[in-house]
């Protein structure tokens, strides 16, 4: 991993995968639980706000409705664009910028706060996300995150998806992101007052268990590629765990419906 030329097909698979697809769509899906996240911050008028791998803005639209000075970042260009499409459509005035969550293109301590929502944890090297997001914040600034945890119905997915496609050597499961005493381990040398708490967030779509398995093979990138190395045989037999996985945990009694509860971690933490 700290083999240079290693780390730079890393990062470039990385920013494939996120580009395949079109995360807007499945972004779409969990719009309210982006906007439930910033609505429980402080963020007030006028303050710095930096998105880390913002996506198509889930969390930089709402900042920027309370007046916030809203930038967003991310490794996908195609996102970008979605996303100053979604800003100008509400006559707001956000910058988004391509950039690398490990090595954001801001000088230190810029912002009052940082926000990611199952983003920056999918970076390889945790250690230089926690230094980085700490870096451009300031003495006193809030850091914000929201992470898909090891228990909840993501985790498991990315657990299904992760037996049938390993993940490059030396590369740790994002979801360690949603682990509460990892989280207090990767900050605490940054950060003061580390809060975390489990948050309840639905998956409510209206198709079948089988359908919301092809929805994320046809939109969400990691899935996409995943399916992608596999051959025939492998393709069904990661599409019957999958499916297995959601028909499981579905909760609709509608039958087009699929209602999973789901959940993440919740971490605040204050710039020391």
């Amino acid at each position: 991993m700290e083999n240079d030329e290693q780390l730079q097909k890393l990062k470039q698979g990385m920013r494939a995968t996120w580009m395949a697809g079109d995360f807007g769509v499945v972004a779409k899906t969990i719009v309210a639980g982006a906007e439930a996240f910033i609505a429980r911050l402080p963020i007030e008028a006028g303050a710095r706000v930096l998105d880390v791998a913002c996506g198509t803005g889930n969390l930089a639209i709402p900042a920027a409705r309370r007046g916030a000075i809203v930038t967003g970042v991310d490794i996908a260009p195609n996102l970008l664009v979605q996303a100053q499409e979604r800003a100008e459509a509400e006559g707001l005035k956000i910058t988004f910028d391509e950039g690398d969550a490990e090595h954001l293109p801001y000088p230190d301590a810029v912002f009052d706060s940082v926000v990611t929502m199952f983003g920056a944890m999918f970076a390889p090297r945790p250690e230089r996300v926690a230094s980085e997001l700490a870096r451009v914040l300031r003495p006193g600034g809030q850091l914000a995150m929201a992470n898909w945890n090891p228990a909840g119905f993501t985790g498991k997915m990315f657990k299904i998806g992760s037996q049938h496609v390993p993940p490059p050597e030396g590369v740790l499961p994002p979801v360690l992101w949603g682990d509460e005493a990892m989280v207090q381990e990767r900050l605490s040398p940054y950060f003061n007052d580390i809060q975390t708490a489990l948050v309840p967030i639905d998956f409510d779509m209206a198709t079948t268990p089988v359908g919301a398995v092809q929805f994320f093979r046809d939109y969400f990138g990691p899935t996409r590629m995943a399916f992608a190395r596999l051959d025939e045989i492998g393709q069904a037999a990661f599409a019957k765990d999958l499916e297995a996985l959601w028909a499981g945990a579905n909760v609709a009694t509608e039958p087009n419906r699929t209602l999973i509860h789901n959940q993440y971690l919740s971490v605040i933490a204050t710039r020391k």
